[in-house]
């Protein structure tokens, strides 16, 4: 019927000729259209395979039922039967520690290990390309501590590189030496003092996608001078006839790049970060060796997913080995590589489990990034389906990310059970008991993060300093 009174409204307009006005007409009705098939497929999904919600507690179940084509959410519920939703965010509640109290579910406790997080809104690693020599300054102890006073229950810093031929751009932050110890111990500190944000620091190595300019000079175009050698597990550039062709890793390059993470993992246990994470997500170092697109090794460490996880699996041993027992470790992981024979999220599903297998306590589910050519499926919470099958298929807690941009959005998947936590890329967060007031970025949907976000006020990219980019 909607497609009726369209075409009709179209056909009786005078505006333009008639092919025009049908591309009009397709162009308008297309998108619906996708939203239609998307709800459609997600419902499908929902139903065929049942097996991984059975689990769930009654009113979690039930709810996942309703909310399954994520058309319909917490708010909508809401409307139509507020006692049913009281009763939900009661059992929510329970379930998190929190008896005898309808809670949203976004202001919900989570705990990991010894580590009680306050509620389920964290900050998304967002690389500023601001650091002088891989350390952090004024500029990252305002970054930071602007949204921890926001009140966010989890704030991931920036991928933190292991070693200056470890970093993405010269502008990178790093923990390789006692100066940058020192001021991320600063940043933690503030951090603390600020309020009951807890904060987490993501390691990596960007591998084939290092030596790179500032992102505002040009995302992914190599440095014309002052660069250093790529390494990965395969000689493939990032970018074809552009990029730096990385050298293929020796077993000594492991071994260097491993006592890297766990030198790296000692320094952010004496800075005090609360929670310990591995980047092997977006086509950087460990992520590279996880995908069959960027890994083609012939040795142990090619080919099957047992053999393609097999390095990043010693790099994240080793690193739990290091930290304190007590706190936990997430992983951040490219849940589909959207592009031919790369991993899907069933493949990320058994990749998980390694890592489950392995000690970590969360499992940060994104996707993509891994190869240029990659031609991904965007939509309102694309990447949600991701992390609602890695967890209910194996019973794992996840963060779940991607063009969730509203309170409800974070309450739906709460409730639902698609996810524990929810990573925002929100520039701030003033969030107070029972109230939340997210300003999401204004960045393309389709821009995948990539994009700067510059200040109205701001003239040209040398007026402001720290464009974030999603990594």
């Amino acid at each position: 019927m909607e497609d009726a009174i369209a075409l009709a409204a179209v056909l009786q307009s005078t505006d333009g000729d008639v092919p025009t006005r049908l591309a009009r007409y397709q162009a308008e009705r297309e998108v619906e259209a996708l939203k239609l098939q998307s709800a459609a497929r997600n419902r499908m999904t929902w139903f065929e395979h049942v097996d991984r919600y059975v689990d769930l507690p009654p009113q979690q179940f039930v709810f996942s039922l309703l909310t399954g084509s994520q058309r319909v959410s917490h708010a909508n519920q809401r409307l139509r039967d507020p006692a049913y939703i009281a009763g939900v965010d009661r059992a929510i509640a329970a379930q998190s520690g929190v008896p005898d109290r309808a809670v949203p579910p976004m202001f919900t406790p989570f705990r990991l290990r010894h580590l009680t997080i306050p509620n389920r809104v964290a900050v998304s690693p967002m690389c500023m390309y601001s650091a002088q020599d891989g350390t952090p300054d004024d500029f990252h102890l305002v970054h930071y501590g602007s949204r921890a006073t926001g009140g966010a229950g989890l704030m991931f810093t920036e991928m933190t590189c292991v070693g200056p031929e470890a970093r993405i751009t010269p502008g990178c932050t790093g923990l390789w030496n006692d100066v940058q110890e020192a001021a991320w111990k600063r940043v933690v500190g503030f951090v603390h003092r600020a309020g009951s944000t807890k904060i987490a620091l993501q390691l990596g190595h960007a591998g084939r996608k290092g030596a790179t300019k500032l992102a505002w000079e040009g995302a992914d175009q190599p440095l014309p001078a002052g660069g250093w050698e790529l390494i990965a597990p395969s000689p493939l550039p990032y970018l074809p006839g552009t990029s730096q062709v990385p050298r293929t890793m020796t077993r000594a390059d492991m071994d260097a790049v491993l006592a890297a993470h766990v030198a790296a993992t000692k320094r952010a246990a004496r800075c005090g970060f609360d929670l310990l994470e591995l980047h092997c997500a977006h086509g950087y170092l460990l992520s590279s060796f996880l995908s069959p697109l960027t890994n083609r090794r012939a040795d142990a460490y090619g080919g099957s997913i047992d053999a393609r996880c097999k390095f990043p699996l010693e790099v994240f041993a080793a690193m739990r080995a290091a930290w304190p027992t007590e706190r936990p470790m997430s992983v951040r992981l490219s849940a589909h590589d959207w592009a031919p024979d790369g991993n899907t999220g069933d493949e990320a599903v058994e990749i998980a489990r390694r890592f489950q297998a392995a000690g970590v306590d969360i499992v940060h589910v994104s996707s993509g990034q891994v190869v240029k050519h990659e031609r991904p499926v965007y939509g309102r919470m694309f990447q949600v389906p991701l992390s609602d099958q890695i967890r209910n298929a194996l019973h794992v807690p996840t963060i779940a990310v991607g063009n969730i941009f509203e309170a409800d959005h974070v309450n739906t998947i709460i409730a639902a059970g698609r996810a524990d936590l929810r990573a925002w890329r929100g520039r701030t967060w003033p969030i107070r008991t029972g109230r939340c007031t997210p300003r999401p970025s204004r960045a393309s949907p389709t821009c995948r993060g990539r994009c700067s976000t510059t200040p109205a006020s701001s003239s040209s990219s040398a007026t402001w300093r720290g464009r974030p980019s999603w990594r």
